[in-house]
């Protein structure tokens, strides 16, 4: 099973992600996070990928494609975070794919209103030192600005600034919501509500699953 996550920033791919790869035995492949982990090592991948984040910008097609397919697992399936984010990525995903005899089996585009994320994402601070994440008004540390695992001061990334996140919203719709129909029109689309708790989201997901595309 090969799964594509639909949705803005912030619409909670990545938690429904990772809890649906660890419940199905699926591998989560995020392209955010591997580049944060380049930005971290200050690869040369990871320095121009920043300059691109920083402007809330889509990183370009040729720093994500390589690295999505030597990723992929050889015998057990796939959940996509954050990739395709354009109709160009989603073509050319079907195509690595082909080669390896795979294909998307479902698109699911997790629906939420701007302001919403824009306050889920405005919000998030980020330990610099042990990676925890906080929000400051649904789960703030326990001292203001200091990260209850390691002491170390919170950060707000860049990218999660309010006027990057507005900037990423303009970005996504008109760049990525074109994927949204690309599927549609595969018949392999599906929307979820995304918005309550993460069980709640988790189990609408499920429901969504067990009818297959």
């Amino acid at each position: 099973m090969i799964l594509v996550f639909l949705g803005a920033p912030g619409a909670g791919k990545g938690t429904q992600a990772k809890k649906l790869a660890q419940d199905m035995n699926l591998k989560h492949i995020s392209t955010g996070d591997m580049l944060r982990e380049e930005i971290k090592k200050e690869t040369s991948l990871g320095k121009r990928a920043k300059e691109y984040m920083d402007r809330g910008e889509l990183v370009p097609d040729e720093l994500i494609i390589a690295m999505i397919e030597q990723a992929l697992p050889k015998d057990s399936g796939i959940v996509l975070d954050g990739f395709p984010r354009t109709v160009a990525q989603a073509q050319a995903l079907d195509e690595m794919l082909k080669k390896h005899h795979k294909k998307v089996s479902c698109a699911l585009l997790f629906d939420v209103e701007d302001e919403v994320i824009v306050e889920r994402l405005s919000g998030r601070r980020v330990c610099p030192k042990c990676g925890a994440i906080y929000h400051i008004k649904y789960s703030p540390p326990k001292v203001d600005n200091v990260c209850d695992v390691c002491s170390t001061t919170l950060i707000q990334r860049d990218d999660d600034k309010e006027e990057v996140v507005r900037k990423r919203l303009k970005v996504y719709k008109e760049q990525t919501a074109p994927v949204i129909e690309f599927y549609a029109q595969k018949n392999k689309l599906k929307t979820i509500k995304a918005t309550g708790s993460i069980e709640d989201i988790y189990n609408i997901l499920k429901n969504a699953l067990s009818n297959e595309c």
